[in-house]
């Protein structure tokens, strides 16, 4: 799209070229971490996550509330066709990203060493030196999102913010790979691959600016008469930082369990720093392959807030309540399967994509993100519904609770050296199953029509037990099988049993989910546990309901 001639899009259409660029992000994002936790060791991933958790929440108290606030006012001042106050509130909040994004930048840049021990990983010195410069440019490119999403012109987002992820996925995999090759110290490889994202950032704020520069060639001339710049940054800031806190919860409570855990392995559990690391790394790799389920919820929470608000805008609550449902149901249908194979596939997933780790360590830790990550897809669509409903404050509640829990449980279970680091993936489930289970209750109590829990779940549920079942068999069965050829073997050692070689492993993988695959579709199918009204939430919803012949 040209800046200049711009294609406005409509709201509907501009929520799904966003969707659709996060979902393209995350699958980027997915293709840059997993081949990236083969390249460095476990430490070395350890030292690149523990910079990420500094990264997030710096970036969320950066600009966690004001593109939103900023793309709010210039809408605002855009359909009242003002466009002086439209530039006047946008240079304004230019000023504001840049100093928040100078200010954080430099905090990093300047007190590495002091970030690197309050995370209890001296290591991670290097990762954030790397990382610091992004949030400098990142700063600018969110007040240009926020302009441009206050126009309705969703692209120039679209399109930075996957110019974002390649760079991370190119330059990053890169420079690891050629800092390994040069035989550097892993903390300094970490630092080479997680400045992918800073040089990310860069060109996507050359991008952004680039579109602006454009785009502003098009505007006519404007008489009307901006307001103060008091009122102006006033009005920003009481938007902002609600929305700021809100979104601060997560970002805050990783960065605590992060420290915490590091601090409990050594000083409570008993291992060294570099024994510490490399636990933590196993489990920020079982992480990576965690986060993956939720990343596919987005479509479906950027469609559930525009149906569900315009229903309540002529008073259809019936049809709010239909719609919240739906939602939940398609959420079922999404997660269970995503989260069951995750529980059921946990080691051999690790062993395919991660053999050099502890399998053993990080397939169990898996299985337990696996569980987890349906509680975090159910909370995330729970919140969506939430803040359709207007209930916004209840999110951040329930979300509270959760994160104090999950604190207090790996604090405990870290701590205890037959434990240690098996403590995290269980503080996980519990927060999210917590977050998960209070969203629900409110949500059935909340609602002027009631919702049918059991309808939501009751199929999919089943659906995803069998499914389990299968992939369990089947993977079992084919591991045998291909023990007995012996051109997939691995013998370990003199005296030691044959085990699958890796190839052997992946060949069992992919046959367990194939046919896990088959099974659930066909008993979604046969069990009607999709109907068309599920579908319409869905990207091309209506075609695929056609194609299946669903009613």
């Amino acid at each position: 799209m040209s800046a200049s001639t711009p294609k406005k899009n409509t709201f509907f259409g501009g929520a799904a070229i966003l969707a659709a660029s996060v979902v393209l992000v995350k699958v980027i994002g997915a293709l840059y971490k997993i081949p990236l936790g083969g390249i460095l060791t476990d430490a070395a991933f350890a030292d690149f996550n523990t910079a990420y958790y500094i990264y997030s929440l710096l970036i969320i108290i950066s600009t966690g509330g004001l593109p939103v606030a900023l793309s709010k006012m210039v809408s605002e001042a855009h359909a009242q066709n003002r466009g002086n106050q439209v530039q006047k509130v946008f240079r304004l909040a230019m000023g504001a990203f840049c100093a928040l994004g100078a200010l954080s930048c430099a905090i990093m840049l300047l007190f590495p060493r002091q970030l690197a021990d309050l995370m209890n990983n001296s290591h991670s010195y290097w990762s954030i030196l790397a990382l610091a410069p992004a949030l400098f440019f990142i700063c600018p490119m969110s007040a240009l999102r926020g302009y441009f999403q206050g126009h309705s012109l969703m692209t120039p987002t679209a399109v930075s913010q996957v110019i974002e992820a390649l760079c991370k996925l190119v330059i990053g995999l890169a420079l690891a790979k050629m800092m390994v090759g040069a035989g550097l110290d892993e903390s300094q490889t970490a630092g080479g691959a997680i400045l992918g994202v800073s040089v990310g950032c860069a060109l996507g704020m050359v991008y952004m600016f680039f579109c602006y520069g454009r785009f502003r060639l098009s505007l006519p001339k404007f008489r009307d008469r901006p307001d103060e710049s008091d009122k102006i940054l006033s009005t920003l800031t009481k938007l902002a930082i609600p929305i700021t806190l809100g979104s601060s919860v997560m970002a805050v409570v990783n960065l605590l369990d992060s420290s915490i855990i590091m601090g409990r392995l050594q000083d409570a559990a008993g291992f060294t720093e570099e024994a510490a690391r490399t636990l933590k790394g196993i489990y920020d790799k079982a992480m990576t392959l965690y986060n993956l389920p939720a990343s596919f919820m987005v479509p479906l929470t950027a469609s559930v807030v525009p149906a569900v608000s315009a229903a309540r805008a002529t008073k259809n609550y019936r049809q709010a309540a239909q719609v919240s449902e739906t939602a939940l149901r398609t959420t079922a249908l999404l997660a269970l399967p995503a989260g069951m194979g995750l529980f059921v596939l946990g080691e051999p997933i690790i062993r395919l994509l991660y053999p050099s780790t502890d399998v053993a360590l990080a397939g169990w830790m898996l299985s337990m993100l696996g569980l987890a990550s349906i509680c975090v897809c159910v909370m995330l669509v729970c919140n969506s519904i939430m803040q359709a409903h207007r209930l916004v404050s209840i999110p951040v509640l329930t979300t509270a609770i959760g994160c104090v829990l999950k604190i207090i449980i790996n604090f405990i279970l870290v701590g205890k050296p037959d434990i240690n680091i098996q403590g995290g993936p269980i503080g996980t489930l519990v927060c999210f199953a917590v977050i998960a289970l209070l969203d629900l209750v409110i949500i059935k109590l909340a609602l002027p029509r009631s919702l049918s829990y059991v309808r939501v779940f009751a199929k999919p549920a089943a659906a995803a037990a069998a499914m389990g079942a299968s992939v369990w068999a089947v993977y079992g069965l084919a591991s045998k099988l291909l023990l007995k050829l012996g051109a997939f073997q691995t013998i370990p050692g003199e005296g030691l049993e044959p085990v699958l070689s890796w190839k052997g492993n992946a060949l069992s993988v992919i046959a367990a989910i194939g046919v896990g695959v088959i099974v659930y579709f066909a008993l979604v199918l046969v069990t009607r546990a999709i109907s068309r009204e599920d579908l319409t939430l869905m990207p091309k919803g209506d075609k695929i309901a056609r194609l299946l012949r669903i009613p």
